[in-house]
């Protein structure tokens, strides 16, 4: 495996949206009327920018870079290798025309080999990665470490949330490692590697094609609760100084290509900037929720958001169902039955999901697309009617939805799996007509 300096373990810096400056060295940052450019022990300067130069100051984002090479040196002669079940919107090739409420098993471990890249199996795509709008849902399966292998995604940023498994990214600008009930977010054009360091992993993915991730507006909850920033972590700087002949994978225009190069391009001894890797811990989230009657919309619980540029309307909303205290009198207490004008990806990361107390299970996931009515199934509905409605507390359950205001298609892959299943409508089916016109009475 490659030396770094320091060892590849994670350290990292508090705070979302801040402005950090890191050093693996003394003195490796140019610091007051030192020229950016002008670099100590040798380095070269390198910008890299999630937006454009001319962004409005709050929403422009840019880190600079001191690293043993610029990157022009990490690239070579780029060629198309097969994506093998990564597939990117539009994805007209392959469309599907599937309609109606979708749920699937989650799929067992591959048996052979495979590494992040070639484990990432698209399930649903929504949008245009040219047209910078939109998203795509994978899974992934990772059943071997990269080795002097690496990846950045040129189409859009990646949310990745573990569900089994831990996985350790060692990116330009550090370590991160997450473990079920974490998520790590690599922003578009970063250099990593994903190893497992206690066995094989899987992971649901989240694709972003537009504007970054960032925290919700609060409006009335105020300065507190939900995702809080001083809970983010972003890596401190650590670098890797190796001369060996390497692979870099490149997702870019929704094709995979792949070049070699002569040594790790994780060669960053410093930076500064707001444009990097970092990780959450979702059992952080501080939930609200009512504490008298009725029922809050599910949006109380987002943690992250990717604007769409229409105010209130996301390109997608990342939801989470953690654990949490039930407390409201005379209301029905689970998801009501709706229809709704975005989609909703949902998986469940451990633990039941009060909804779907049956045949929804961690490492499976659901399709509820535009429009199409979903809530809970007949036992859940039946059981919250009737149950005593006194304090209660959710434990030890973890659920989450990639929310995008698209629709989403869902790839030949998944609508092949064994998996997917065929009866999901039935779980609806113990619903009986309960109308009585000569009983007034809430039943």
């Amino acid at each position: 495996m490659p030396k770094t300096k320091p060892p590849a373990s994670p350290r990292y810096m508090s705070g979302f949206g801040n402005s950090f400056e890191t050093e693996a060295l003394p003195d490796a940052l140019p610091v007051g009327r030192n020229s950016p450019q002008k670099c100590n022990y040798g380095l070269y300067a390198e910008q890299l920018s999630g937006s454009a130069f001319t962004a409005p100051h709050g929403k422009n984002e840019r880190s600079w870079l001191y690293r043993i090479r610029p990157t022009v040196k990490h690239s070579g002669h780029y060629r198309p290798i097969d994506p093998g079940l990564i597939r990117t919107a539009p994805n007209t090739a392959e469309r599907q025309p599937m309609l109606g409420q979708m749920r699937w098993d989650p799929s067992p471990m591959p048996r052979q080999r495979v590494s992040f890249v070639e484990g990432l199996t698209t399930i649903t795509t929504a949008g245009d990665s040219d047209a910078q709008t939109g998203m795509a849902a994978h899974i992934a399966f990772i059943t071997r470490s990269m080795q002097r292998e690496y990846f950045f995604n040129a189409d859009g940023e990646l949310l990745i949330v573990e569900q089994q498994g831990k996985l350790r990214f060692c990116t330009e600008f550090g370590v991160i490692e997450i473990e079920p009930g974490e998520i790590c977010v690599i922003p578009r054009g970063i250099i990593f590697r994903c190893e497992i360091p206690d066995g094989a992993a899987r992971a649901y993915v989240c694709e972003n094609y537009a504007g970054t991730f960032t925290l919700p507006n609060r409006g009335p909850i105020g300065a507190n609760c939900l995702a809080n920033p001083r809970d983010f972590l972003t890596p401190v700087a650590a670098y890797e100084d190796e001369e060996a002949p390497s692979k870099l994978f490149v997702k870019w225009g929704g094709d995979l290509f792949v070049t070699e190069i002569g040594q790790s391009p994780l060669d960053v001894v410093a930076w500064h900037g707001n444009y990097y890797p970092y990780k959450y811990d979702l059992r952080r989230y501080a939930a609200i929720g009512s504490i008298s009657f009725d029922h809050p919309d599910p949006s109380i619980f987002t943690v992250l958001t990717s604007p769409s540029g229409e105010e209130g309307t996301a390109n997608i909303d990342f939801v989470i169902f953690p654990e949490r205290w039930m407390v409201a009198e005379n209301t029905f207490r689970p998801p009501w039955y709706h229809r709704n004008v975005m989609s909703e990806f949902m998986g469940l990361i451990y633990g039941v999901y009060d909804a779907k107390p049956e045949g929804f299970v961690p490492g499976g996931f659901s399709l509820h697309n535009q429009m199409l009515p979903h809530g809970p199934d007949a036992a859940a509905f039946e059981h919250a009617s009737n149950a005593e409605l006194k304090p209660v507390k959710l434990t030890g359950t973890l659920a989450f939805m990639f929310e995008t205001r698209l629709p989403q298609r869902v790839t030949a892959h998944a609508a092949k799996l064994p998996s997917l299943q065929k009866n999901y409508i039935n779980c609806w089916d113990g619903l009986p007509k309960r109308f009585n016109p000569k009983k007034k009475q809430a039943w």
